[in-house]
């Protein structure tokens, strides 16, 4: 189990001083013990950027080893502004109205939530130990989870009012919400499972083993079917959530991380990072009827994230190794930018509002300590149910 001490994504020369990363722990994840260079990135675009006229909406992108979130505008691919104040964001979700955007902090065991118009604080919360990643459920409702002591943190948004815990063991790491709102399905890492949870009563339901080393779902509308990477062979699996089973399985050129299905999900996307000893650079594009491997795009090293816009004619990956978010066109998996962010970028997140044009360059949040015990003011205790 993780200890909450020490670090994991961090370069050489700091390594005695940095933090763990929520998901490490041991050989079971080969694909998460990497270790970044330390290159200095610069916030601009470091390919020409894409010409007008594609979608508007922004991009938001957690840089991990930077402890800053990065703010891309999606029509032209160029950054906006760099936000600091947020140290060690593993993820970061842009709320379904794009009105807020939700960050975790594997340094101070918090969620922030932003105003995505002024960059400022809207709330702050305390976290479980070693926060991972952090949904807006359709309830309103914000879920984190907490890889240190295998629990769900539950807020009430967007001031990040605390309202309980589910607790599911293992190290629940990604996680993601069925639109209908009747599921959430988490990914738990070391348990090799999706644990289910039901986001009316916030407690656990169920769960289905689909391999080593799950780190990030991706869920359809309906909450029929779940996709999910495994590490152990490299893999996208699809899961039926009614009979609680795998279904299909695709196989990918490295381990995956982040995968994200396109509007109509006739396709789910694919991080295939690898691992820092021999890193990917694809992102696999799966049919999900067949399960099949349509093609691959080239990406930078180490691709981590994925987001796709409303049209469903672009996706964006992080490029954890390299400082770099790759544009993905989808209909001829070309990458015809690539923009320099944060150090080791990590999660992203897509809003079709265009980005809020800043006052500066930098965007500094005062993000303030949440009062001790924070988690537990509201009496409720973690659920003492697994569900499986």
């Amino acid at each position: 189990m993780y200890d909450g001490e020490g670090p994991l994504w961090r370069c050489a020369d700091g390594w005695a001083r940095g933090r763990i990363r929520f998901v490490a722990v041991t050989a079971v994840l080969v694909l998460t013990a990497a270790l970044p260079a330390c290159s200095d990135a610069t916030e601009s675009s470091r390919d020409h950027a894409q010409p007008s006229g594609f979608e508007a909406g922004s991009i938001w992108v957690a840089d991990e080893g930077a402890d800053s979130l990065t703010v891309l505008d999606a029509a032209t691919n160029t950054v906006v502004t760099t936000v600091k104040g947020v140290q060690k964001p593993h993820n970061v979700q842009v709320g379904r109205d794009g009105v807020s955007a939700y960050a975790v902090s594997g340094a101070t065991n918090q969620v922030v939530a932003i105003d995505a118009a002024t960059y400022t604080i809207k709330g702050v919360a305390s976290t479980g130990p070693a926060p991972a990643h952090v949904i807006e459920a359709p309830n309103g409702k914000i879920y984190v989870t907490n890889a240190g002591d295998g629990t769900v943190s539950v807020y009430r948004g967007p001031g990040l009012t605390p309202v309980g815990r589910i607790d599911l063991g293992g190290m629940p790491h990604g996680l993601r919400s069925a639109d209908g709102g009747g599921m959430i399905v988490v990914a738990n890492t070391m348990a090799g499972r999706l644990d289910l949870i039901d986001p009316t009563a916030d407690r656990s339901v169920g769960a289905i083993p689909v391999g080593r080393g799950p780190l990030q779902v991706a869920v359809t509308a309906d909450g029929r079917y779940a996709y999910s990477g495994v590490a152990e062979p490299p893999s996208v699996v699809k899961v039926d959530l009614g009979s609680r089973s795998v279904t299909g399985s695709a196989r990918v050129p490295a381990a995956p991380v982040q995968l994200y299905l396109t509007p109509d999900e006739k396709t789910v996307l694919s991080a295939d990072q690898g691992n820092s000893d021999n890193p990917g650079n694809t992102m696999s594009v799966i049919d999900t009827e067949a399960m099949t491997v349509r093609g691959t795009a080239s990406t930078g090293s180490g691709p981590h994230g994925v987001v796709v816009d409303t049209s469903g004619a672009r996706a964006w990956v992080t490029n954890t190794f390299d400082d770099t978010v790759s544009v993905i066109d989808l209909s001829n998996l070309s990458a015809p930018a690539t923009v320099a962010v944060g150090k080791e970028p990590n999660g992203i997140s897509y809003s079709p509002r265009p980005p809020a044009a800043p006052t500066a360059a930098t965007a500094t949040l005062d993000v303030p300590a949440p009062p001790p015990h924070a988690e537990d003011d509201s009496g409720q205790q973690p659920s003492d149910g697994h569900g499986h």
